[in-house]
């Protein structure tokens, strides 16, 4: 009998044992991978590119509609939805493109898909909640979604065909930064000046332009199809005539439709040699967001420009 309660005794401390022990793995493995991939996910979602859809904010601004609630509000909301669209592609892409990413020195360790933080059925998951709220925002801003649907439509294209095929690549990724301009337009139900669109698709052409230098230099012919279809000294020109052209128009726009904003032109002069600067020096320019996040000159240079646009067309009263 002694044996037996021993027994029983020895057995019920290796079973308290191993609740104790499995407790321990649940709350020391399991409960912090939740966390873990709701991280991943929203990293999925690339935020840090959402700093493009800032140019659906440039009709706000130019229109001198700053002041009323009602248009800020709406701007902010075709923002929004602009930023969940984008989202969505970005996710489309990145399945797309597993494998490619997989091998790629960067990508593999940057994007969660390639570096499995989260499996392609979780991105799915995450795609399809992104496309439930885009289908409500139809319903609230039927006009805003037609533009951010003619961008996800193209940006899908993108993927899968015209990212392949050299001069278009780089079009295609200006016109999306013109389809932002127009859905802040639509969504304030403003005219937007010809010169606006031009001197945005001209400094897009140029942002692209210089992704696809550095791409090449950084990352080799190898890491896109479309880059053994270039040269350096080809994009180095697509760059300068771009970059020339985007200030040329800027200045034809302030010129023509806003005098007052005469004193943002040695900002955006600025702006342009201070991010040829870091692409030359600072090996910036393969992500424009990251070129713009990390130098602290090229980001107070915006801000300034931005303040000093919003104070030259503040409201006079009276």
């Amino acid at each position: 009998m002694r044996k037996l309660n021993i027994l029983l005794s020895s057995s019920y401390e290796k079973h308290c044992n191993q609740i104790n022990a499995d407790r321990f793995m649940h709350d020391n493995l399991i409960t912090p991978t939740i966390p873990k991939y709701l991280s991943s996910l929203f990293k999925l979602m690339r935020p840090k590119q959402w700093v493009k859809n800032g140019f659906v904010l440039a009709p706000l601004m130019f229109s001198g509609e700053f002041l009323n609630a009602n248009a800020v509000s709406h701007t902010l909301f075709a923002m929004l939805l602009f930023c969940l669209g984008s989202s969505a592609t970005y996710i489309i892409n990145d399945i797309h493109d597993i494998e490619q990413d997989r091998r790629h020195p960067k990508k593999s360790k940057t994007r969660p898909l390639a570096a499995g933080s989260i499996t392609i059925p979780m991105a799915l998951v995450l795609l399809a909640a992104i496309y439930a709220v885009l289908i409500w925002g139809w319903f609230v801003a039927p006009k805003v979604m037609l533009v951010i649907a003619a961008y996800m439509a193209l940006t899908v294209a993108y993927t899968f065909v015209l990212k392949h095929q050299p001069v278009i690549d780089i079009f295609t990724i200006a016109i999306c930064f013109v389809l932002r301009v127009y859905a802040g337009a639509v969504a304030l139900d403003v005219p937007v000046s010809a010169w606006m669109f031009v001197t945005t698709l001209c400094l897009a052409i140029y942002l692209a332009s210089v992704k696809r230098r550095q791409e090449l230099l950084q990352s080799g012919a190898d890491s896109r199809k479309v880059l053994k279809k270039y040269t350096v000294s080809l994009i180095d020109r697509y760059a300068e005539m771009s970059a020339t052209c985007a200030l040329v128009f800027y200045g034809m726009f302030v010129m023509s439709s806003k005098p007052q904003l005469i004193i943002t032109v040695p900002q955006v002069l600025f702006g342009l040699f201070r991010y040829w600067y870091g692409v030359e020096e600072l090996d910036a320019g393969e992500s424009p967001t990251e070129a713009l996040l990390t130098d602290w000159q090229l980001l107070l240079t915006v801000v300034l420009w931005v303040a000093a646009c919003v104070w030259a067309l503040w409201p006079v009263q009276g």
